[in-house]
């Protein structure tokens, strides 16, 4: 196992959380809301944190606040928003915005020292390094610095892919329910586990012994898989108890405009979008766009990723993706809209294009420069409250 450069690490995420903290101070002051109402009092914190307490990340916090009000809530997994509330409570219950951020800041620099150590094993030092800059550096990384689930869910996970990694079955299981408790797609770690379990058992059987020996080795380092599922049965459970329905964020997907179908259909739909309906340059062609490059080209990735990766990581984005495709938001303009967000996730997509990029210099140099780019214009636009991912 190599070690992690620590001090880097927390350079680049230093780095990174202060160049979004002076594009919040340049959003909130030189951009106002409304317009032409420019703040003439000195800057608080209140007012800068209000500038991120939009869309999921109010759900979320009002969720930790008042707890799931109506049905429509368990739509969002309540493992973020219960950490909330348990820190809030520490603090007197108030500062919920400034906690969910905090939870996700301290989550991503989490997530960063275990992706650095999953890519370094696999392609070494400068892939890791690559890796998690490319991360910090992608258009929409900001969700990781708002009170959103998406830092909490790339911890959980992919330190369960290296707790496989390493043959800690149980830690794996745990991470596995807590990720289960964070979004729906941590269910999905039950694949990669029984894989990296069957690539793991030449280390505790052996051939000559009897199945009963087998098995009794087996059973051990099976068994801890159960906590997998265990985290979506708690929170059907929960449902259940709330509103008499056990898989109520299933059912209630429709009202956020999800529906079930084949993985082509929001390709379809974005397509025919972007090429017959709507006007040439027009906010929503824009954006079918952004999803579009967003969800291709992770999957361009997977595919590029297949040979160089361990096939657990292939397995991983594959699920992901599938999963991301066959629940489109056919009845928007945009039928594959958040895509661009639900991509930061996959993180072995995030390994390949760091083993690009280091083959590739001018892909490098290209994605130094258009990656920071966006990012910028997405932060002013999302701390402005205009809708774009």
């Amino acid at each position: 196992m190599k070690r992690a450069p620590t001090a880097d690490i927390l350079w680049l995420f230093i780095a990174t959380r202060l160049l979004l903290v002076v594009a919040t101070y340049i959003g909130f002051i030189l951009f106002p809301v409304p317009p032409h109402v420019y703040p003439v009092k000195a800057v608080d914190i209140v007012g800068l944190l209000s500038s991120w307490n939009h869309w999921d990340a109010a759900n979320y916090t009002r969720i930790a606040q008042y707890g799931y009000q109506n049905v429509f809530d368990t739509a969002f997994f309540p493992l973020f928003p219960w950490l909330i509330k348990g820190v809030a409570f520490l603090f007197g219950n108030q500062g919920y915005i400034a906690i969910g951020m905090v939870i996700s800041n301290l989550a991503l620099l989490g997530a960063l020292f275990v992706l650095y150590q999953i890519a370094s094993d696999v392609l070494g030092d400068q892939i890791g390094r690559r890796t998690i800059l490319y991360l910090c550096i992608f258009p929409t990384a900001f969700f990781f610095f708002a009170a959103y689930n998406e830092a909490l869910f790339l911890f959980l996970t992919s330190s369960a892919f290296l707790a496989m990694r390493r043959q800690k079955w149980w830690l794996a299981g745990l991470l596995g329910l807590f990720a289960a408790l964070t979004r729906s797609a941590g269910l999905l770690l039950v694949i990669p586990y029984l894989y990296e379990l069957w690539i793991a058992r030449h280390n505790f059987i052996d051939g000559e012994q009897s199945n009963l020996s087998k098995l009794r080795q087996t059973l051990p380092r099976l068994l801890p898989i159960v906590l997998i599922p265990a985290g979506t049965l708690i929170y059907c459970l929960y449902c259940w108890k709330l509103f008499n329905n056990p898989i109520a964020f299933v059912t209630v997907q429709s009202h956020w405009d999800r529906q079930a179908a084949f993985p082509w259909v929001g390709f379809w739909d974005a397509l025919r979008e972007l090429l017959s309906i709507q006007p040439f340059g027009s906010f929503y062609e824009v954006h079918i766009l952004l999803d579009l490059a967003a969800t291709v080209g992770f999957i361009a990735l997977a595919i590029l990723g297949w040979r160089r990766l361990r096939t657990s990581y292939t397995i991983w984005i594959g699920l992901l993706l599938f999963f991301t495709l066959i629940s489109p938001a056919i009845h928007q303009a945009d039928a594959l809209v958040s895509n661009q967000r639900f991509v930061l996730e996959m993180f072995p997509g995030f390994i390949t294009l760091a083993a690009l990029g280091v083959k590739h210099p001018r892909l490098h140099q290209g994605i130094m420069v258009a990656f920071p780019f966006l990012q910028a214009a997405m932060v002013l636009l999302f701390i402005l409250n205009r809708w774009m991912v």
